[in-house]
């Protein structure tokens, strides 16, 4: 948009996209937004801002001017980073009675204003005040938008001087504006969520005195969720030592004579189980309450609630609460009662049955003393007299199950069915299946034995799993069934047998039996029962079939995963073969960039070197035929030190000479080395392989920080041609005399040497040793040092791929042997035997 329609003036719409070619400006961005996303108060975000975004861009004044539209569009600066040169504007209220004719309506729009020049750009007067005001010469206003609201502006002020903005620069500014438009949301959002957590704080605290009703209904709810007294007193005493966030929650039940134990409880971990160690001490189940002096006895035991009918409890007193037993007026014996159960503080509520005193609730905290609230001890009486309710409902349930047994007999074996089904179809392992099956058939059936027996290809066969009561032998050997058993008639509830049996069919071969027996004594088996059990022979035969599958499918896996693993194998060593090559070409690329320039140089250093005889050779002629030079000449001769000059001069050409030359060696070594010219099998002279490793690797045998010169002992025997792949060789070579230097430096001894020898072996095989002095390798390491992967250096200090490639370059691609002798502390001995012709397969 134009407002006034300046020379340089520019609106750019929201939606104009910009391309910031410079990385370090994105980079710049990036950091910004970062910085605005990490925090999530907005004071903090727009300090942030203006800083960052005045740093980046250079600028005099970066603010964020915020509107009051209620106020007619006026404003003021609320953030801003100005340099010290220039006055602050924060604070400083604007009305611009202009603004709402000439702008506001843009900037709702989401548009921006840039200004290279107010005097050259806006022919707005007003606005020139206004900015004049604040000493701004060129400016950028983007507008802030909090949803579709214009809530304010972000301004770049140029104060020193006019700026041409770039187009990157805008762009960076609307960037950095629509974020904060995005973190002003964020805030106002923020603000709601805190209003609607102090509402719901306010909802809790309504909410706290129905708290407790609905903890007990939730506690009385599970315990009647089941009418098993073991199951009611078990929720019971775990639901309240969790609500009560106590160490022990205990039901006491007395005898007729007032005497009584502990039937259940909850202990939380570390604590003394009393339900255990009341069987280790019967007397233990009496210490309720006060202990009479002629009782004292190590241990102590208190027979008062026996000697008093049930105490208090008795005459209807619901409960007791002691905060702290050290505080409460207890006797000593009492106390000492107390801390054989670990308590510190304590509520005992009465348990009624039918009007009369069944036996007591108890809650113990054995960690501190306790302050027990009036809700905890209403929770104890209301859960005490839900579970004498339940202790009626338990015995009316009894009578219910001893009418109901018969009926429920049947239909429970029939559930069981289900569920045995269910569990055998839950494995797929056969040896759990089979034991499932007849653990199972044995508890419905009510017999002794359940086995399960196997046929051979020959109809002889084996018992393979049996479950027995105790008391019975198990089958251990191999059972002979005979033709006229199995052809045998079984008619249910006729005659009386000790065993039945049913077939077992993997699809439709006869796989084996199921066996039931009654070895105590002959049995009238129902037709019902024998029902049951060939229906878990063919749930049987359909496991043995899923086996069967199952078996095939992880043979399939493992085939797979074999394969897999190969794969990733080979992939790692093509990795590795590709990084060596591309290391070879690097090598020879670098060898032949190097080569030219030294060989000018070393090509020409005679010519200089003769020249400079001449120059100095003239020199003394004129010295000799003028002794008396003029004062001019005395004095340069001097400056320069003319005989320093004639004696150092020979010397550094000298030096010069020897460099150029260890140059050229080098050179010749990295060519050496990589062979690109050699990547078929060509016979190679493998004393100048090993020489060329050696001389890239001369600087690793120098004496560095902390580690001595390593020494090289070269015994080289006389070796013909070696038909072979001589950059693989090459290869071989490096992997293991680098590990030998880092061997030899992790080793730390006073005279580090590695040895080098070669030798012919026999008509078509020879031998290259190399061996060092170092730590050596342990026997546990050694077996898999050739694995591709393994390693024992640091994370990022190796591969675990030098040796596992050196090994399939000898082996796979030479047909030759490669092999380490080492012990822990006596050095590292590795030989390598190739082929010196290589035999064709053909």
């Amino acid at each position: 948009m134009e407002i006034q329609k300046p020379t340089s003036h520019q609106i750019y719409q929201k939606n104009m996209s910009f391309s910031l070619n410079q990385g370090e400006r994105q980079k710049a961005l990036s950091r910004v937004i970062s910085r605005i996303r990490e925090s999530l108060d907005i004071d903090i975000i727009f300090t942030i801002t203006v800083t960052e975004v005045r740093q980046l861009l250079n600028t005099d004044r970066v603010g964020v001017f915020r509107f009051d539209p209620k106020l007619g569009w006026e404003g003021e600066f609320i953030y801003e980073d100005v340099d010290k040169k220039w006055v602050s504007a924060l604070s400083t209220k604007l009305h611009d009675h202009c603004f709402t004719e000439d702008f506001a309506q843009l900037y709702q729009e989401g548009k921006i204003q840039v200004i290279s020049d107010i005097y050259q750009d806006s022919s707005n007067d007003c606005q020139v005040r206004i900015l004049e005001k604040f000493q701004v010469r060129a400016n950028i206003a983007v507008p802030l938008m909090k949803g579709k609201d214009l809530w304010g502006l972000l301004c770049i002020h140029q104060c020193s001087e006019p700026r041409q903005w770039e187009e990157a620069e805008i762009e960076f500014v609307q960037l950095i504006a629509e974020h904060l438009g995005v973190a002003l949301q964020q805030a106002d959002y923020i603000e709601q969520v805190k209003l609607q957590s102090a509402q719901l704080a306010q909802a809790k605290a309504r909410e706290k005195s129905a708290e407790c009703q609905k903890t007990i209904a939730k506690t009385v709810e599970k315990i009647r969720q089941s009418l098993d007294l073991e199951s009611i007193f078990r929720t019971t005493t775990d639901e309240l030592r969790q609500l009560l966030n106590v160490d022990r929650v205990s039901i006491y039940r007395f005898n007729p004579d007032w005497s009584g134990e502990f039937v259940f409880e909850s202990v939380a971990e570390g604590w003394v189980n009393l339900m255990q160690e009341q069987l280790q001490r019967p007397e233990l189940g009496d210490n309720i309450s006060e202990c009479k002096l002629k009782d004292l006895v190590e241990p102590p035991t208190d027979t008062y609630l026996q000697d008093t009918s049930g105490g208090r409890f008795a005459k209807g007193e619901v409960y007791r609460v002691c905060d702290d037993i050290y505080n409460c007026g207890f006797t000593d014996c009492y106390i000492k009662v107390l801390e054989s159960y670990q308590a510190k503080a304590y509520v005992i509520v009465a348990i009624l049955y039918n009007q009369k005193l069944w036996g007591l609730l108890a809650a113990y905290q054995n960690t501190t003393p306790r302050y027990w609230q009036e809700d905890e001890v209403y929770l104890l009486t209301q859960i005490g007299g839900q579970l004498g309710v339940a202790l009626q409902q338990a015995e009316y349930l009894q009578k219910l199950r001893t009418q109901a047994a018969e009926i429920s007999k049947a239909a429970e074996r029939q559930r069981a069915l289900v569920n045995t089904v269910d569990k055998i179809r839950q494995s797929l392992d056969i040896d759990i299946i089979f034991k499932t099956t007849t653990q199972e058939v044995c508890r419905l059936l009510e017999v002794e034995r359940v086995a399960i027996y196997r046929f051979y290809p020959d109809w002889s066969g084996e018992f393979v799993a049996d479950s027995i009561l105790d008391g019975w032998t198990s089958v251990a050997k191999p059972q002979p069934i005979t033709e006229r058993v199995l052809l045998q008639e079984i008619k249910a509830g006729k005659y009386a047998r000790n065993e039945v049996f049913v077939p077992i069919s993997q699809g439709e071969k006869l796989w084996g039996l199921l066996v039931a027996y009654q070895n105590s004594q002959p049995r009238y088996w129902q037709e019902e029962e024998i029902n049951l059990l060939a229906q878990v022979g063919v749930q049987l035969g359909v496991a043995l079939q899923q086996a069967e599958s199952l078996k095939q499918m992880q043979i399939q896996k493992e085939e797979i995963a074999q394969t897999l693993k190969e794969l990733q194998i080979t992939q790692s060593q093509l990795i590795q073969s590709e990084k060596m090559a591309g290391l070879g070409q690097l090598i020879a690329g670098l060898a032949h960039e190097i080569n030219n320039p030294i060989s000018f140089i070393y090509g020409n250093i005679p010519y200089v070197t003769d020249h400079i005889k001449d120059l100095l050779n003239l020199v003394r002629l004129y010295q000799n035929n003028y002794p008396q030079a003029p004062e001019e000449i005395q004095y340069q001769s001097a400056e320069i030190d003319l005989d320093f000059i004639n004696d150092d001069l020979p010397k550094m050409l000298s030096s010069m000479m020897c460099g150029a030359d260890r140059i050229r060696q080098l050179v010749i070594s990295l060519r050496t080395f990589s062979r690109l010219d050699e990547a078929e099998m060509k016979p190679v002279d493998l004393h100048e392989g090993i020489d060329s490793t050696l001389s890239i690797l001369q600087h690793r045998f120098q004496p560095q920080d902390h580690t001595l010169k390593i020494e090289v002992i070269k015994e080289y025997g006389e070796l013909p041609p070696v038909v072979c792949y001589a950059a693989q060789m090459n290869q071989v070579f490096m992997n293991i005399l680098t590990n030998a230097l880092d061997a030899l430096k992790e080793s730390l001894i006073a005279s580090p040497k590695i040895w080098i020898r070669t030798k012919v072996i026999d008509t078509n095989h020879l031998q290259i040793c190399i061996a060092d002095n170092g730590c050596g390798i342990p026997e546990n390491v050694r077996d898999r040092i050739f694995e591709p992967f393994f390693t024992t250096k640091e994370i990022g200090q190796g591969s675990g791929l030098g040796l596992s490639v050196s090994y399939q370059i000898i082996v796979e691609k030479h047909g030759g042997q490669i092999k380490c002798i080492s012990e822990f502390g006596k050095g590292c001995e590795f030989l390598i035997e190739i082929p010196i012709q290589q035999i064709s397969n053909e």
